[in-house]
Parts: structure tokens; sequence; C-alpha cells
């Protein structure tokens, strides 16, 4: 069977990715599938940069606002969407853009990765949420440590929701989640993937970028996506979403805003650093270094004639 081509934009927090897949979308008649684990919150726009709709100049996308704060939504429930979404796509002639920043579901989705279909233990699943709250997140990502530590390499501690149903799929089976991933991979792709990477060869350019970005969230309404949250509740992986975790000891008048602010750049910084990291061990990314070009435009085009290379035709 004919593989789907797909193009896929991937990089770092604040590096532009959406307004490049935007661009790449208008230009070769695609439909953007967001790949973002915190976009998917409909009550959360502003602290996970989710595309307003003059940014998304008429170009659909998938995938964005549509769950509940208190919706546990996994990777292997992206997956499942995704590839419907994609397929959907592809049969109505356009070329599907896969674009974010969460590479556990990129990776997941593109790779073909097929997940176990061992269904969840409730009196399990709540003892480890118990455990979470008892002893926080990094003791829970300990324990997944000493029953698959290849897996516990790659998930930071505060992925609570995917730490917890890896521990939880390898005490059902007895087999730890990365050996389920790593005979998933058997099956070959469906898609003909051409990967677009965005980096900055002076990474303090990057970081000025998110902390410019951070002051204009906290601007545009973060603080009352932050408090909803902290009233409300929500599912454990959203409940320590960066961007909103860093606020609640403000929201509690443990801190002061300048000092969570503060530690909110960081930490996006920080995370920012884990996503380049986790890109940079995917020798299909072609990487263009954002602060090489003298504008946007000039990105564009270097990318646009890449594709061009590949066989993407310009849209009709």
């Amino acid at each position: 069977m004919k593989k789907i081509p797909v193009i896929a934009v991937a990089g770092p927090t604040a590096s532009g990715k959406t307004a490049l897949a935007v661009e790449i979308a208008k230009e070769f008649g695609g439909e953007i599938v967001s790949c973002d684990s915190m976009q998917i919150y409909k009550d959360l726009s502003v602290g996970t940069a989710r595309p307003t709709e003059a940014e998304m100049q008429g170009i659909p996308h998938h995938l964005v606002g549509f769950a509940g704060l208190r919706d546990d939504y996994s990777v292997a429930d992206y997956v499942s969407d995704a590839r419907k979404i994609i397929a959907e796509i592809h049969a109505r002639g356009k070329v599907p853009v896969v674009c974010g920043g969460t590479g556990l579901y990129m990776d997941s989705l593109l790779g073909n990765i097929e997940f176990s279909e061992v269904k969840s233990d409730p009196a399990l699943r709540a003892e480890l949420k118990n455990d979470l709250d008892e002893h926080g997140p990094e003791a829970l990502h300990e324990k997944l440590r000493e029953l698959d530590p290849e897996l516990a390499a790659k998930l930071h501690p505060n992925n609570t929701g995917r730490v917890i149903r890896a521990i939880e799929v390898c005490k059902l089976t007895g087999t730890p989640m990365s050996e389920h991933q790593r005979r998933s991979k058997e099956h070959p792709t469906p898609y003909e993937t051409t990967w677009i990477g965005l980096c900055f060869s002076n990474r303090e350019t990057l970081y000025a970028r998110i902390n410019r970005r951070t002051e204009e969230m906290l601007k545009s309404g973060l603080l009352d996506e932050a408090r909803l949250l902290l009233e409300q509740g929500g599912s454990g992986t959203v409940m320590q979403a960066i961007g909103y975790k860093e606020l609640f000891p403000y929201l509690r008048g443990e801190q002061t805003l300048a000092e969570a602010s503060e530690i909110l750049k960081q930490e996006t910084r920080r995370y920012a650093k884990r996503q380049l990291t986790w890109f940079r061990r995917n020798d299909a990314i072609q990487w263009y270094s954002v602060d090489a070009y003298p504008d946007a435009v000039s990105l564009r085009e270097a990318v646009f004639n890449d594709l061009r290379k590949k066989g993407f035709g310009e849209k009709a």
C-alpha cells in the first residue's frame, strides 16, 4: 500500500512552529494536525499557546481545544484520533501537516507505535494516584525507574499521567512499557514523513523569545487560566503542566508574582532544552536555524524550496 505523505514540523516551544505550519498548509494545500498534549484542553488557550482564529488564517486545525480539564487523554488516545484524521485529510486530497512540540506524541504517531490493549485497573490506578498525592512526582518517577529504567529516562517526572500508565502496564503484564513499544515498532509506518525542525544557533535567542512570550501570556489572561485550574482541578497531566503549576504558589499567596514569573520562565527554558534533546535523536529531521535567516519570509521560502524538491507540489 502506498504510504501517505506527511509533513511534520517539530521543535521547541516559542520557535515559531505554528506560524510556519500554517504557511506550509497555505502553500501546499494542507490541514494541520496539532501534536501538543496541552492544546487539547478547551479551557486553556493562553498558557498552551493555542493558535487564535486569526493565526489559523482559515487553515483547519485538528485536535485542539476539545478536552475537559478532568479528561484523561493518553498518548494512545492521541495516536488513535490522529490516525483517523490524517486518513480523512489524505482522502480529501489535502496534505496532513503534523505540528507540535510533544515529542512522544509525534514519534508515536509517525513511527506507528502500537499501544498495549491492557485495560486500566481502577484499584491500581487509585493506589498510584494516592502515591502521587502523598509523595510527589519524583517518588512516583523513581518507582517507574525501578520497573522500566529505559522509559523512565525518556519521561519527565511531571508527565505523571504517562508515568502512572507505564507503571500500571508493567505491573499488570509483567513486561516493561518500553518492551511493548519496541515490539510495536516491528509494524511499518503508513506514513512517508518529511521532517522539519526549528532550532536556534544561539540558544539565548530562543530563551529571549520564551521570556517575551511569557510576559505576553501574563498580560493576556494566563493568571485567569491558572486560577481556574487551581479552583476546579484537573487530570494529573494538566495539573503538572508547565505554565500553570509555576503560578499556583503565587495564587496561594506563597510567592510574589515576580518570583513566580521568573520560575515560570526558567522552567519553560528547561522544557525547551528537553524538547530539543528529544528531537535531536531523530536523524530524519532537517533542521533550520531560525536566527540564521534575516526574517520569517526567508525561512519560509527556504522550507518551501526544500519541500518542492521532495515532491510536494504547489497548491492548486
